[in-house]
């Protein structure tokens, strides 16, 4: 969604790079460039004037002025300040302190509450929270019925005592929901209400009307981030007619320009507190106005990556996983390769995976243009080898590979390279894993080569060679005293020095004595 806005982003920021002192109008220039990005991403004006002035006057200050490096200043401001606008600090539910907590939602028509309200729940349940969806949206047609529907995927229960279709009191069924929550020991109520518009007064009433039924702890007003402007304009409507404490943010993996969410919470003062990014029911979590900002600025997100991770690897897997690579578990074979890439794919898209790392905004094309089938044919050539293939692919011949490319759908180039990215794969992992390091960087800790290789082994002194002779030898060694009592000795000691006495009276190894010489 912010992909055009991050573009944008980089491209200015590039011009700053190398420049060791920004004159007044390198500033100015950069804020026009910044506020040129936050109108085409259809961000509210009042936001991105206040925005701009905010960050024209930080970088006019001595933060950027005393810099070392006065470009990557710059970014920190315009980070710092992208987080300000997105609502400062990440804002958490409020649970109540007795009886059930009482979540209302409430939006636009076609906003997506009914799956959101059931994506809050599923990420209740895994909060160890015991969630009850309440039916009150009796008037778009199988609206009740959606909701029982992606109750039952979510595994939560869901209360609806009317059929919906136009036929019911919404407020009578948001109040006995509180009564059936008590009944059956659920700690959190979570109310989903029939879609309205702005300027429908009647339906507005009807919301505000559920709210003093049930008291809600929190009223959450849900919205497409998609809509741009115009989510401003509504989420102001609401605030007057019904009021809410925090906003969600649904559809962020559409390719609209994302303005809604960098205005909302800077227009009406309430905080994000949730983010949709899919169809799933997972996905859905907490909004974190830095994390996002950071993504903005293509530096990546690797804390809600690290989450998914955790979330989604089996530990112990992981962990032999990691010995066998390490050469301490047995070897590490093509099952369990494909085991590694399952839990990977449980993290969702390889395609958002990798968008959550810091400066893949430059490979967007080809993130892209990649093809998440791509699991699916490395899948279907590993489950068409044997057992004993799998263990030992250096077994795998050429029939044996047009054997396995027919069982599997592809070609027999599909299958070779398969094998081949297997070994290399396989090689530079065991050497990140045993060494830390990259094969083939020389000086890094555990790069290819080994400790010591390469260089020159250092050599023995050269002695002078005595004579064979017992009469030369004799002169030989008379000559080699007297130029030692001479002065032959570079320190001026008389007499000369024996190194390998000297070295086992300092108790040093005998061979410590070529160091001295």
């Amino acid at each position: 969604m912010f992909a055009t806005l991050s573009d944008r982003l980089a491209d200015t920021f590039k011009n700053l790079r190398g420049k060791g002192r920004l004159s007044e109008a390198d500033i100015d220039a950069t804020a026009r460039e910044i506020r040129i990005a936050l109108l085409e991403a259809d961000v509210a004006l009042p936001v991105v004037k206040e925005f701009v002035g905010a960050v024209k006057e930080r970088a006019r200050g001595e933060e950027v002025s005393g810099a070392l490096n006065p470009a990557q200043q710059i970014i920190k401001i315009v980070n710092e300040e992208l987080v300000n606008i997105l609502g400062g600090e990440t804002r958490r539910l409020r649970f109540a302190k007795s009886g059930p907590t009482v979540i209302l939602l409430a939006g636009l028509q076609g906003a997506g509450k009914t799956t959101l309200a059931a994506k809050l729940a599923l990420w209740l349940k895994e909060q160890d929270k015991t969630p009850l969806l309440v039916a009150c949206d009796l008037q778009r047609p199988n609206a009740v019925n959606q909701l029982q529907v992606n109750g039952e995927r979510v595994g939560v229960p869901v209360f609806a005592p009317e059929a919906g279709n136009g036929v019911g009191d919404p407020v009578a069924v948001a109040k006995a929901s509180i009564e059936e929550a008590k009944r059956k020991l659920h700690d959190v109520v979570i109310v989903d209400t029939a879609g309205r518009l702005g300027v429908d007064a009647e339906m507005m009433q009807q919301a505000a009307d559920i709210r003093d039924a049930v008291q809600p702890d929190e009223v959450l007003f849900v919205v497409d981030a998609m809509i741009g402007q115009d989510a401003v304009n509504t989420a102001l409507a609401f605030q007057e007619g019904v009021g809410y404490d925090g906003v969600v943010l649904t559809k962020l993996d559409g390719d609209a320009r994302g303005g809604a969410a960098l205005s909302i919470a800077s227009v009406t003062g309430k905080p994000v507190m949730f983010a949709s990014a899919g169809e799933k029911m997972t996905d859905f979590d907490l909004f974190h106005p830095d994390r996002m900002a950071s993504r903005i600025l293509d530096m990546g997100d690797m804390l809600t990556l690290i989450e998914q991770a955790e979330k989604a690897f089996d530990q112990d897997e992981a962990l032999k996983a990691a010995e066998k690579l390490t050469g301490k578990g047995g070897d590490f074979t093509l099952t369990d390769f494909l085991s590694q890439m399952q839990q990977i794919r449980k993290m969702g898209s390889l395609t958002k995976i990798m968008g959550m790392l810091p400066g893949m905004g430059q490979f967007r094309e080809q993130l892209d243009n990649f093809d998440e089938r791509e699991i699916d044919r490395i899948q279907a050539i590993i489950y068409s080898m044997t057992p004993t293939e799998r263990d030992n692919p250096k077994m795998i011949d050429g029939s044996r590979r047009l054997r396995i490319s027919k069982g599997s759908g592809t070609q027999v180039s599909d299958v070779n390279q398969l094998v081949d990215r297997f070994f290399e794969a396989k090689k530079m992992m065991q050497q990140m894993a045993r060494g830390g390091g990259m094969p083939g960087m020389p000086g890094l800790p555990g790069a290819g080569g080994g400790a010591g290789k390469g260089k020159p082994k250092p050599q023995k002194g050269k002695k002078k060679r005595v004579s064979g002779n017992p009469a030369k030898a004799a002169q030989q060694k008379k000559e080699l005293e007297e130029k030692a009592k001479a002065g032959g000795n570079p320190f001026g000691t008389p007499g000369g020095i024996d190194y390998e006495t000297a070295a086992e009276n300092l108790e040093l190894p005998k061979d410590f004595s070529k160091f001295l010489k």
